[in-house]
């Protein structure tokens, strides 16, 4: 059992909306790469945190710019509220967590494309907590407990269950409760929970301010190096704007290359992030990141991308085998 005290965010705030600036940089200052760009000014929407650092990255060095691009990152705070918000128009393009537009896809309640692979999970980006003195200290432990959760039978759920049958458990054997991420830890202190799954940012943010153990990495078994985030876009959205999209996956990919191969990258563009979301250097210097693969449409990893769906039908979030080749564009 381990105490950590990596990145700290506050994932409280909402609604304002983060631009930094399409001039920004001088990889902005040539003429765009790809000429006869449908429209230029893009909306994306996206969780302000270690997940998407390709996307501030290439932000904030001027990477969209150099596209002829001028990009507003929205932060939100779920992926309910970005495949909604996709589908209200709000949104030309979200990133969040591949489980949900899994699910907004099988219930028809989106019809979404996967452009750009964002973050693969690694070591400590997501785990099980309990308070100091808890007298859960081992997986078998969890045994009738309460598992806090952001939101039932999503991605948190299916980390869980996988960690769960490793050890000879099951989903069955616990009770999982729906908690927001801001509160998560403070339910975990109030005792209305025994154990608090926090992926980060909030693990360190409450790891530091309560000082949690960790029970046990969710890295691990069937879902070690598990698919965490996509970016999407609608079909319609995509066959409308196909140079503007190209344009937006050009930069993108720059973003993501810096990104996995410049651990200093990513704890910079953390460091810029706009109060309330800013992570300090001290944490930005010891927080657990993602892998980022470069793969972005067409290139997408279909066997990579259908280790989610196959993952959500074995632990029954989906009641029959789905094809992930139908959320992927064509050559």
């Amino acid at each position: 059992m381990r105490r950590r005290f990596l990145r700290a965010i506050s994932v409280t705030t909402v609604g304002f909306s983060v631009v930094l600036g399409a001039g920004c940089g001088s990889p902005g200052s040539g003429p765009p790469k790809v000429s006869g760009l449908e429209k230029t000014s893009l909306t994306v929407g996206a969780v302000p945190v270690a997940d998407e650092a390709g996307l501030y990255i290439a932000q904030d060095e001027g990477l969209f710019a150099a596209e002829g691009l001028h990009v507003t990152i929205d932060p939100i705070l779920s992926s309910a509220d970005a495949t909604k918000g996709q589908n209200d128009g709000k949104f030309d393009i979200t990133a969040g967590n591949a489980v949900s537009y899994v699910q907004d896809q099988v219930t028809r309640q989106s019809d979404l494309e996967i452009v750009a692979e964002g973050s693969l999970m690694q070591p400590d980006n997501q785990a099980l907590y309990t308070l100091p003195g808890s007298p859960v200290t081992t997986i078998a432990d969890l045994k009738g407990r309460r598992i806090g959760v952001n939101v039932l039978n999503n991605i948190g759920t299916l980390l869980i269950s996988s960690v769960l049958q490793e050890h000879g458990l099951s989903a069955r054997d616990v009770h999982f409760v729906p908690i927001p991420f801001p509160e998560l830890g403070q339910a975990l202190k109030r005792h209305a929970i025994d154990v608090a799954w926090l992926p980060e940012p909030t693990a360190s943010a409450d790891a530091e301010s309560m000082g949690l153990a960790e029970l046990t990495d969710l890295d691990q078994g069937a879902t070690e190096g598990f698919p965490v985030g996509w970016y999407v876009a609608t079909k319609a959205w995509a066959k409308k704007y196909p140079r503007t999209l190209a344009a937006f996956l050009d930069a993108l990919r720059q973003g993501q290359q810096i990104a996995d191969s410049s651990r200093t990258a990513v704890e910079r563009a953390m460091e810029k992030l706009p109060s309330p979301f800013t992570v300090s250097p001290t944490i930005a210097a010891v927080m657990s990141i993602e892998n980022y693969p470069l793969n972005i449409a067409p290139n997408i990893d279909l066997q990579r991308v259908q280790r989610v769906a196959n993952e959500m039908l074995q632990f029954h979030m989906l009641r029959t085998k789905f094809q992930m080749s139908s959320m992927l564009g064509g050559p």
